[in-house]
């Protein structure tokens, strides 16, 4: 597009295309490719990008991830909100400000359990602020979800979640950060920190339990082989035909049909929406999902719910007429809702329980073990909880308009 605009005119031309790289955007220029370089999404996610550039700061970009939840929002008709930035859309009726954040309000030590991506950005903006922050991983990676779903056909780019905030803890010398540490409640007590925040995350369920089943299914054989996407993530393949339930709508389902039939194995993808991945209509990338995945020889049922499996055939209906047709299948893979882990947490406030004093000023869950959602929130979440550390937030704050 851009090589025959460039033929009909000789006035600057500016071109968009998600460009985060200033490599890649420099390249552009040098090359004769573009005269200006446009940075929609980029300016979301960083809104001082241009200055990150010229003052050499790369580590210090927020780079986009392309997950599209911006254009989603207003697609929506809701407020912006960005998976990288959490303080978008929050400039004006919080008084975030994207850069700059409160000292600290205390002399306090923090613990924060969990690496995952609202642990990450808590301890990076608390480490900002300037608290003594410990951070507890249990496995040997850090990122939790992201680093985990980064691995999925397509998703490499969720790893800047991870990345980011690694570079910006790095550098922060009152920020320790301790790998392979699955903590129990003795442990968690013996850190003494004033304030203790669990954000470790959920898991797949692989009962059906989700948006169509609100009860897990009693039709599923104890002997049949269920998987879930965390199975998957973990190298857990299917070997033999596999039908996939996706009962959750958004990029999950198809990413996971897309790994499972790169080995090789026949895929099935049943889905109650009259399209697959239906939510990815909002960040215009539904045709995509569907039309890759049908070249990639996916079948795919859509407006049908999973009753039963057996172990050797899914039985499902169409929820518009209710009528029942089986489909051979050596494995079904749930993807349908997830359940927070949040055993150390409950654990913890049973221990205390009855206790005439905590050795502790506050403990709180985070993300997705406070409350199931997309990675976004989970960044929201953490950040949210470390602007507001020793201070008095309303918790009803009014949408102020300029």
């Amino acid at each position: 597009y851009v090589s025959y605009v460039k033929q009909l005119t000789r006035k600057p031309v500016v071109g968009v295309g998600r460009f985060t790289s200033p490599d890649t955007m420099l390249r552009q220029i040098r090359e004769g490719i573009l005269d200006l370089v446009g940075g929609a999404r980029p300016s979301i996610a960083d809104p001082f990008l241009p200055n990150k550039i010229r003052e050499g700061r790369l580590d210090d970009i927020r780079e986009c991830i392309g997950c599209n939840l911006c254009y989603a929002a207003d697609y929506q008709g809701i407020p912006i909100r960005c998976t990288q930035n959490p303080t978008m859309g929050e400039e004006w009726r919080r008084g975030w400000h994207p850069e700059f954040i409160a000292k600290k309000g205390s002399e306090s030590s923090v613990l924060v359990v969990g690496a995952g991506p609202a642990g990450l950005e808590a301890t990076r903006a608390l480490g900002q602020r300037g608290y003594r922050v410990t951070l507890a991983e249990a496995t040997r990676e850090l990122g939790g979800r992201v680093t985990r779903e980064s691995k999925l056909p397509g998703l490499s780019e969720w790893q800047r979640v991870r990345d980011y905030r690694l570079q910006q803890i790095d550098v922060m010398p009152n920020v320790e950060v301790f790998r392979e540490s699955e903590l129990s409640v003795d442990e968690v007590l013996a850190v003494e920190a004033d304030h203790i925040v669990f954000a470790t995350g959920a898991t797949w369920r692989a009962d059906g339990f989700g948006r169509s089943h609100l009860y897990p299914l009693t039709t599923l054989s104890p002997d049949a082989r269920i998987l879930t996407p965390d199975d998957v993530m973990a190298g857990h393949l299917p070997d033999g035909p596999t039908v996939i339930f996706d009962d959750d709508s958004f990029y999950m389902g198809g990413v996971i049909a897309e790994q499972v039939r790169r080995a090789n194995v026949p895929v099935s993808v049943v889905t109650p929406e009259n399209v697959v991945s239906a939510w990815c209509e909002y960040t215009s990338e539904q045709y995509q999902v569907q039309k890759h995945l049908l070249e990639l020889g996916v079948e795919i049922k859509t407006a049908h719910s999973l009753l039963a499996y057996d172990g050797q055939a899914v039985t499902i209906s169409c929820t518009h007429t209710g009528r029942q047709q089986s489909i051979k299948a050596d494995v079904l893979i749930m993807v349908t809702a997830r359940r927070p882990r949040d055993e150390l947490y409950q654990a913890l406030k049973q221990r205390m329980e009855g206790e005439a004093q905590t050795p502790f000023r506050s403990v709180r869950r985070i993300g997705d073990c406070e409350a199931l959602a997309i990675i976004a929130a989970a960044v929201y979440a953490g950040h949210r909880y470390a602007r507001e550390l020793d201070t008095e937030p309303d918790p009803d704050v009014p949408l102020r308009l300029e």
